[in-house]
């Protein structure tokens, strides 16, 4: 889509317009949502950030899924000049970014963006002028936090999904500020459900409570005497691999084994006679050497049970992984 497209779409006569779903646990599904709760979104985070009529924002996702499309509302709402660019990689490149164009003041990008960003001396000094940045569309590792550590502006890991428009809790990567603990904005409240996932009463968004697949740890907290409800994302519930009674989350696995995997891996899980499941790593280079840094750096019930190789793991348009699809490609082999 075009923003030209989107912007015809935005204002027609219509009180809803079409998104889709990210396609990261499926195939993406498409919801019909409300103009007016897109701009309740749009509102919340500028107010949040203090965005202000003139400053400058960068479009450079595709405006097929919410996160492009709630930029787009985002510069509507609060009168901010667009910057619009071709969804890629590398956003700050020479070629890409307009010549002679200052930073801008608001960016979101997903971690693919930022990573490949971080890898190129020029874009990333360029990725240092921006005053604020917003990570979502995939989990902020702990190498690319410890990189964006000592930018200057302020940047943001983002709990959002489309259901809420957009985000609804950020927490900040960089700086004296950067915790692992997501603040939920003041008009949403957080709780948790009995098998420990996240449930989301965000009205101005979101008619009715929401309840999450994500497996969340919760803490309170007293800011400048007000008491607010913080919570840490530990994994997708559909994501839980259940191996000999043992529950282990796919994505505590891949956290613990980042910081010392340079190539691309995924883990999956696959049925067991024995066990019931266990775990499947799966990488796009050869596995063997990855089974020493597995012993050494995981608990025993964690360690994979095979090794995959695979040309090209699965990955949606924003850099998730597609965990359906991924699972589904194991299966096929009968481990």
């Amino acid at each position: 889509m075009t923003l030209k497209e989107f912007l015809d779409e935005w204002n027609d006569d219509r009180p809803t317009l079409l998104v889709h779903t990210s396609g990261s646990t499926g195939e993406p599904k498409p919801m019909w949502v409300e103009k007016t709760k897109m701009l309740n979104s749009a509102r919340i985070t500028c107010d949040f950030l203090g965005l202000k009529g003139g400053d400058t924002a960068l479009l450079c996702m595709p405006l097929d899924y919410i996160a492009g499309k709630m930029v787009v509302v985002r510069a509507i709402e609060r009168h901010l000049r667009l910057i619009d660019v071709k969804p890629c990689g590398h956003p700050l490149a020479d070629g890409v970014y307009p010549i002679g164009e200052p930073m801008p003041v608001f960016a979101a990008m997903v971690p693919l963006q930022v990573y490949n960003t971080l890898q190129v001396p020029r874009e990333r000094e360029r990725l240092r002028a921006i005053r604020h940045l917003i990570i979502g569309g995939g989990a902020v590792d702990g190498e690319m936090q410890e990189a964006l550590h000592d930018f200057p502006g302020h940047i943001w890991s983002s709990y959002a999904m489309t259901e809420t428009l957009s985000h609804i809790a950020l927490r900040q990567v960089n700086g004296p500020e950067a915790t692992e603990w997501y603040t939920p904005f003041d008009t949403v409240a957080v709780s948790q459900a009995e098998d420990g996932c996240l449930i989301i009463d965000a009205p101005l968004v979101h008619d009715g409570i929401l309840k999450t697949n994500d497996v969340v740890e919760m803490r309170q907290r007293t800011v400048g005497g007000q008491h607010i409800t913080q919570f840490r994302v530990i994994g997708r519930k559909d994501n839980v691999i259940d191996t000999g009674g043992i529950k282990v989350h796919i994505e505590e696995i891949e956290k613990a084994l980042a910081p010392h995997i340079r190539q691309p891996f995924a883990i999956t899980k696959t049925p067991d006679r024995k066990f019931g499941e266990v775990v499947v790593m799966v990488s796009e280079a050869d596995p063997q050497p990855l089974r020493a840094i597995c012993e050494q750096y995981l608990p025993k019930y964690w360690r994979p049970r095979h090794y995959v190789h695979i040309d090209h793991i699965p990955m949606t348009e924003t850099g998730k992984i597609r965990r359906k699809a991924l699972e589904d490609m194991i299966s096929v082999l009968k481990l």
